[in-house]
């Protein structure tokens, strides 16, 4: 217990030194004072200082006591900024988001019901900084791939959706790419919509477009058999109404159409989850987010774990006859499903 309260504490020091660029201006620096590091990163040095304290304490920052300056070595910047292959801090920054409807989660427990979207400001940002380090880096190389032959239909031209898209990352990386296709993205959050029209608008992109859409009725809504490709990037789990979500993409396709889902990596039974390297935060992220925002909309609540077993059967329930399952090297996090009627 002691050492969870720690790291807990070092958590949410870890989500400040990353949101106000504190890593960032540390990383390939030579030893500095508070005063020089606080400079350099705008900020007012007495929090500065407070806060190098509980990095040194929580071993991320070395300090030389007799000079009284800070560093950050070479091998911590590289997990801790964009100068690595990953940047762990984002994660970190979970912890004072989904904290702050503790409260909200309480009254939950005691009288049911849920938490709505509109309670997580910054999630959808945390979740666009997530993707960019597991579903962006592969997508070319590793996702795609998948589906053999697919790369070649997509350089050729075909129509592509992607449901619960968020702020639309991966289409707008793939639109760039295949200029000859038509892409487009369906989320519930005004917000990540926004961004992402304006970020097509910005880059110029004329063969992607984005829509505010509720996909609980997305089973009888679907336009029937005009997608070659629809994929989902960890969309299915928090939906209101997941079968009928997946119906709809069962309906939007068409002949020779393949869906792509991305979702957790995960077992349906808790007692085969202890060894889930993830195991205990994911599930701090389902009660405090992904079950309750499902709960919130009179959904199912399948929670972030709920497992490939579940996954497979809704699959099944859907339409999908033939489902392969992998697992990328880059990503223990997530399970890819290759789904065929």
């Amino acid at each position: 217990m002691i050492n969870a309260l720690n790291e807990s504490g070092l958590m949410l020091l870890m989500s400040i030194g990353h949101r106000t660029g504190l890593y960032e201006n540390l990383a390939g620096q030579p030893p500095l004072t508070s005063d020089e590091i606080a400079e350099r990163s705008g900020l007012d040095e007495r929090y500065v200082r407070e806060w190098l304290g509980g990095m040194v304490v929580g071993g991320i920052i070395e300090i030389d006591p007799t000079t009284q300056k800070y560093w950050l070595p070479d091998a911590h910047a590289a997990l801790l900024t964009a100068s690595g292959d990953v940047n762990l801090a984002i994660y970190s920054q979970f912890f004072g988001l989904l904290g702050a409807v503790e409260d909200d989660i309480v009254h939950c427990f005691r009288e049911g019901g849920g938490v709505p979207y509109s309670r997580y400001p910054r999630f959808h940002e945390i979740m666009a900084s997530d993707s960019a380090q597991t579903v962006l880096p592969a997508l070319f190389d590793a996702i795609l791939p998948l589906v053999s032959g697919l790369t070649e239909r997509l350089e050729a031209g075909i129509r592509v959706l992607d449901c619960a898209c968020g702020r639309g990352r991966a289409l707008l990386m793939m639109a760039e790419r295949f200029p000859t296709s038509r892409f487009t993205g369906y989320d519930l959050s005004q917000e990540a919509i926004d961004w992402a029209q304006a970020r097509a608008s910005e880059v110029g992109l004329s063969n992607v477009t984005f829509e505010i859409r509720d996909l609980s009725d997305f089973d009888t809504t679907a336009e029937p058999g005009v997608f070659d490709l629809v994929t989902t990037f960890d969309g299915i789990h928090d939906q209101a109404r997941p079968l009928n979500l997946v119906r709809g993409i069962r309906r939007s396709l068409a002949e020779n159409g393949v869906y792509i889902a991305q979702d957790i990596h995960a077992s349906s039974h808790h007692h085969l989850d202890r060894d889930h390297p993830l195991g205990t935060l994911l599930y701090a992220i389902s009660v405090t987010h992904c079950m309750t925002v499902s709960l919130a909309q009179g959904g199912e609540g399948l929670g972030t774990m709920w497992g490939r077993e579940r996954a497979l059967d809704l699959f099944d329930k859907a339409g999908f006859s033939d489902v392969a399952v992998s697992q990328l090297e880059h990503d223990i996090q997530n399970d890819y499903f290759v789904c065929r009627p």
